[in-house]
Formats: structure tokens, C-alpha cells, sequence
């Protein structure tokens, strides 16, 4: 196991998005106890990602909606494709690179189209990973329960060895105990508290004698919420079939078998649902097709592997995810078939035309710009033209009207030459 730590994680990019899930995760468990009398993470689990994947509906239907896109638009494609196979230099992969890029224009389609759900999805999944093994740490109720035990515990002589003592005996993991300050202290006892496999509270009931109720009557609070069916979702699957095994509790080992097949089954239905990865991509043989077809084999088993491993929370967290996509999925595809594929094409290459309008009139105006200064700069002068300038500007003072400021100038010019005379 991983070393656990009661202190929000504070990565500085999946920090403040595990701040914000926890805030979120908070939110949904003081509602449905507030509400419905629910203390039940597993639950909170579910609605967050409920609500997560309803707010990237939008995102959902872009990348539908590109995949489809990028099937009309796939010939155009292999034809660029087609007609610069053979040419490996610098000018023709460049060429291909625009006339692609100008095919992806045309019908309005961004070549990171399929992939911004992924950036999103994937350090959400992380920052869970953080929240869910340490759900102390963000959700208050939960830490409150453990408090009073924690009090009891720093209350008696010898603790600190106590504790050591425990860990290694009930085989929590890495857990770091850290006795620096009095805060730091509850915080560390609350990690390993809220890892304990099941066998763990009646060794700690042994190990503090005289506090036997205060530790079950919060056994029974910690395994209310986080219940699942009768799974503690705070272990691994790991650790519950070993404690299932050992107690021959053969239900428990079933149960905490199931979430991994559960990870694995749901996440291979809603990769078939999806549009038809190897027509976008431009056919079987494409490169990205042969790369979606491996993640899409891929990613299936690693979550299978991972979900082992991990906090069963996580795995209930990708299985709510993977079931939900599937729902999505359905309808979406019910409304793609139905979908005017023509007028979304044609709206996107208006687009397309007014954005390139656009473009050009800005290069006119830089242009315009240009020649406008550059008009202001002098250029260079002989002194032949300027003597001819010169003699120009007195002819046409000569020739000044009566009554006119130059002709007055003209005045005062011939009157102070004869006074220096």
C-alpha cells in the first residue's frame, strides 16, 4: 500500500481539483444526511459522477458529433493522403499538412476534437483517486466521526507506542504516524483508522482495552458509510479477498471479485457503443485507428488490473462512469442517426468562409497599415532638390495674394533684409 496522509493532496494541478471534488463530495453527502438521513460515500460517489458526466454532455455530443464529421470528410482525407504517399520531403509533407488542415476547416472540425474528453476525464479520475483514499481529509462528517475515538486513544499513557505497535500487527500498510504537533498527531491516527481492513477493530479493541466501546460503536458509524453492499469501500478488492478468504466469507470475496469484472464489463460495452473508431480514422489500416483499436483494448484491462489494487470507491466511481456513458451513448446514437449531417456541414463551412473573410480583411488592414507609415519616412533628399524646392516655395511667395498673411510675411522679409543692409 501507498503512504497515507490526513492532509488535502497539494499536487498544484490535481491539488485544486481534489479540493474541488472534495468540496463537491462534501456538498452531496451533507444533503442526502441533511434531507434523507443517507450517510453513505459509495452514494455520493455515484451522484458526483452522475453529475460530472452530465456537465460534459455537451463535450459528449461535440466528439459524437466530430466522429461523425470526420466519417464524411475521411475520403478527402486518404485522397490527400493518397496523392502525397510516395513523396517524403519536407515541401510535400508540408503541403499535405495544409491541404489536410484546410479539409478540416471545410467542414468545421478541430483535430483535437476527440481528445478534449480525455484531457478533462483523466486528471478528474486522478484527483478522485486522491479524495477517495483519504475522504476524511475532504468530507468533514466523515472526520467528525472519527474524532472523539481519536481523543480517547491520545488520552492514554504510551500511545504513540501503541500505535507502531498496531500497525505492524494489523497489517495497515505504510501508514506514516506523524506525533510532531497535537493536529498532526489525530490527523495521522485518523489515516490509519479509516484503512483498516475489517480484522483491523478487533485488533485495535485489543490493543486499547479500556476504550472497547468507544471503538465499536465508531466501527459500526465508519462501516454504515462506507458501506456497499457489504463491502468496506475504503479497502481494496486486494485486501477484502484476503480478509474474506481468511473468515471464509466467501460472499465477501465474491462481492469484492465482482467491482474489477464490473470496471472491465461496463467499459467494454461502452466501447462498442461508441461510433465506429477505424471509419473515422480513415480504415483498418490507418495508424490511429490501429492506436484506438489498442487503447480501446488496453484500457479495459488496465482498469480490470488497477481496480484490484485501489480503494474500492474508485472502482465504483469508474463503473457509475462507464454506466452512465452507456446510457449516454444509446441515446446519442438514436439521435446521430437522425441527425442532418448536410446542414451541419454546410452551416460549418459558412463558418469556415466568414472566419478566412475575416482573416483577410485583418491582413488587409496590417497591410494598409504598413504602407501608411511607411509613407511617413523621409526619404533621402540631394541637395539639388532641395535648392529646387527652395526656389519653388519663393516663386510661389512672390506670387501671394494681396491682402494675404503671406504677402505680409513677404512685407516683413524685404524690411528687415534692408535694415541688415
Amino acid at each position: 500500500m501507498t503512504e497515507i496522509i490526513l492532509t488535502q493532496y497539494s499536487g498544484k494541478i490535481l491539488g485544486p481539483i481534489a479540493k474541488l471534488i472534495g468540496y463537491i463530495m462534501n456538498g452531496l453527502y451533507m444533503f442526502l444526511n441533511n434531507v434523507f438521513g443517507i450517510q453513505n460515500i459509495a452514494l455520493c460517489i455515484i451522484l458526483f459522477t452522475f453529475i460530472i458526466y452530465f456537465l460534459m454532455l455537451p463535450l459528449t455530443y461535440k466528439q459524437q458529433k466530430f466522429s461523425r464529421l470526420q466519417q464524411e470528410m475521411s475520403p478527402e482525407i486518404n485522397a490527400i493522403r493518397e496523392k502525397y504517399k510516395n513523396k517524403k520531403d519536407q515541401v510535400s509533407i508540408q503541403k499535405m499538412n495544409e491541404e489536410t488542415q484546410m479539409v478540416y476547416q471545410k467542414y468545421g472540425v478541430s483535430t483535437m476534437g476527440s481528445c478534449v474528453q480525455l484531457l478533462i476525464n483523466f486528471p478528474i479520475m486522478l484527483a478522485m483517486y486522491q479524495v477517495i483514499r483519504n475522504i476524511p481529509a475532504y468530507v468533514g462528517s466523515v472526520k467528525e466521526v472519527y474524532t472523539p475515538l481519536v481523543e480517547k486513544i491520545m488520552g492514554v499513557d504510551g500511545y504513540q507506542g501503541i500505535m507502531k505497535s498496531f500497525l505492524k500487527e494489523a497489517n495497515v500498510g505504510l501508514v506514516k504516524l506523524n506525533f510532531e504537533t497535537a493536529a498532526t498527531t489525530a490527523n495521522s491516527i485518523i489515516d490509519v483508522l479509516y484503512a483498516l481492513p475489517g480484522q483491523g477493530w478487533e485488533i485495535l479493541k485489543d490493543s486499547f482495552a479500556g476504550l472497547t466501546d468507544i471503538i465499536s460503536s465508531t466501527e459500526s458509524a465508519v462501516m454504515h458509510f462506507n458501506d456497499f453492499f457489504g463491502i468496506n469501500i475504503a479497502n481494496s478488492p486486494m485486501n477484502l479477498i484476503g480478509t474474506g478468504w481468511g473468515n471464509k466469507d466467501f460472499l465477501l470475496v465474491l462481492g469484492a471479485v465482482l467491482i474489477p469484472l464490473a470496471s472491465y464489463g461496463s467499459q467494454v460495452l461502452s466501447l462498442k457503443l461508441m461510433p465506429n473508431a477505424s471509419n473515422a480514422a480513415g480504415g483498418e489500416n490507418d495508424a490511429m485507428a490501429r492506436q484506438l483499436k489498442t487503447m480501446n483494448t488496453v484500457m479495459p484491462l488496465f482498469s480490470l488490473f488497477m481496480v484490484f489494487s485501489v480503494p474500492v470507491g474508485l472502482g465504483i466511481y469508474w463503473v457509475a462512469g462507464s454506466v452512465i456513458r452507456c446510457g449516454q451513448q444509446f441515446f446519442l446514437n438514436k439521435y446521430m442517426k437522425n441527425l442532418d449531417l448536410e446542414v451541419i456541414i454546410e452551416r460549418n463551412k459558412e463558418k469556415a468562409k466568414k472566419k478566412k473573410e475575416k482573416q483577410g480583411i485583418y491582413e488587409n488592414q496590417i497591410a494598409n497599415a504598413a504602407r501608411m507609415n511607411t509613407r511617413k519616412i523621409a526619404e533621402p533628399v540631394s541637395t539639388a532638390e532641395k535648392e529646387q524646392r527652395i526656389r519653388k516655395t519663393e516663386e510661389y511667395a512672390r506670387t501671394a495674394r494681396k491682402g494675404s498673411l503671406l504677402e505680409k510675411a513677404n512685407m516683413v522679409k524685404d524690411f528687415n533684409e534692408r535694415n541688415n543692409k
